[in-house]
């Protein structure tokens, strides 16, 4: 199997921090600024810093800079965080970048709070085709779109098909649903007296309680439309949820679980990788810890299990866009770049040499099948095209910016046991619906 050096990308969702801090060194006017062979620059800021990615998206720029003769894009590397508490204060400044890699889950909100540019003006009706419907509407406020989809993400059920074998379960049939789920990790656990030599799963490990939630009910908190006007927070189902998670954690065993968490933690230590983990909820990216870490572990991949028959296999994603933040000195320009940026050929070279997933789907599907990926690597980038037809994302309405803030910490004092689930829900749904009417 080839193998591949790649650091586990985590996509997660970024609350923008308005707080002050030193900002890139720019000029003093968001006028159009050329070089000395009269072509327009752009600036371009991105995350992307590491051994791995930086190399990728500067020959990117690269190829851009070279396909055409009028623009050259200056790529400019911030750390994750700061990047985006620079962009606000160079914004506000008047200078803004041309061109930012930023949070797919806070566009309409940049939208509303005219930090980004309207993108509108630039495309067809056409143009939204290229990408996964559900990116493409986490990107859209009052109808247009504000950012441009780059990368995503969602999460599969990596199983051990050696551990399947022994335990007398058929490889090739994983976990359909969450009943079979319990059904197939009690035939793969392999108890030592109060130990585990071999744990069958743990549905915290790797996801969330919102993902699980969010599996059960096909659709987020805010209904199929994103509608603050449909809160569903407390619910019959919600709390189901809730007490069917924890009840995994009082079976197992809390030594266990921390025990197993901490091996987690640790990367290269996954007890997934030695075998101690029959089956593991993972993003698509995780194949890159195992052809390093564990190159020879015989392993399948498949749809998260759905709630119940019928249900959905419902998983979760993120990801990001690029945007032309308000007050580019060239937003025609920027806009060049960026259309290159989201197109088939380069989102195609981004996802394989990073393996990661790409919101174009033409260059999605096209790396699943691109020769320069093991056997392996396109079996489990296969698997991400499929699970994107899936994928639900979690945009924060406009009228209720970080509401996890306000969610997160009751369900805490649930797993805690200092609130029942339905305490904890009713709380979180109040404070939620009174966010909202701060901000409507």
């Amino acid at each position: 199997m080839k193998k591949l050096r790649m650091p586990l990308l985590v996509l997660t969702s970024t609350t923008l921090m308005l707080s002050a801090c030193a900002g890139f060194q720019t000029n003093n006017s968001s006028e159009e600024e050329t070089n000395e062979e009269g072509k327009t620059v752009v600036d371009f800021w991105s995350f992307w810093g590491s051994e791995l990615r930086r190399p990728v998206i500067d020959k990117i720029v690269a190829d851009f800079n070279a396909s055409q003769d009028e623009i050259e894009v200056k790529h400019t590397y911030s750390p994750w965080g700061d990047i985006w508490t620079k962009e606000l204060a160079a914004i506000a400044a008047g200078n803004p970048p041309d061109v930012v890699i930023n949070d797919i889950n806070a566009t309409a909100i940049r939208g509303k709070e005219n930090q980004a540019m309207n993108l509108s003006e630039f495309m067809d009706d056409s143009f939204s085709e290229k990408f996964y419907p559900e990116l493409w509407n986490a990107t859209l406020y009052e109808g247009d779109s504000y950012g441009i989809p780059f990368n995503t993400d969602t999460r599969v059920l990596f199983y051990n098909t050696d551990a399947f074998e022994e335990a007398g379960l058929d490889p090739e049939d994983p976990p359909s649903t969450w009943a079979e789920l319990e059904e197939y990790a009690a035939k793969l656990d392999v108890k030592n007296g109060d130990d585990y030599d071999r744990l069958g799963f743990y549905p915290l490990w790797g996801v969330g309680y919102d993902v699980w939630l969010l599996n059960a009910n096909g659709e987020n908190y805010f209904g199929e439309d994103n509608n603050v006007d449909n809160v569903n927070i407390n619910t019959e189902t919600n709390a189901e949820v809730l007490n069917w998670l924890k009840s995994w954690r009082d079976r197992i065993g809390e030594d266990v679980v921390n025990s197993y968490q901490a091996q987690i933690d640790s990367q290269q230590g996954n007890p997934f990788f030695s075998g101690d983990l029959a089956m593991l909820v993972q993003q698509p990216t995780f194949y890159t810890q195992i052809s390093e870490y564990a190159e020879d572990l015989n392993f399948g991949v498949a749809p998260l299990p759905e709630y119940e028959p019928g249900n959905g296999h419902t998983s979760w994603g993120g990801g990001f866009v690029a945007e032309i933040p308000e007050g580019s000195s060239d937003p025609e320009a920027a806009w060049a770049f960026i259309e290159y940026l989201t197109g088939a050929e380069a989102q195609e070279y981004w996802a394989v040499q990073n393996f990661d997933n790409v919101a174009n789907i033409e260059a999605a599907e096209a790396a699943a099948e691109n020769d320069e990926l093991s056997e392996e690597g396109q079996m489990v980038y296969q698997m991400a095209v499929e699970s994107m037809e899936n994928t639900l994302l979690t945009p924060a309405p406009v009228e209720a910016p970080g509401f996890y803030n306000y969610i997160n910490p009751h369900v805490d004092e649930f797993f805690l046991g200092s609130m029942t689930a339905e305490e904890a829900l009713a709380q979180a749904q109040a404070d939620v619906e009174d966010l909202i009417q701060k901000n409507q």
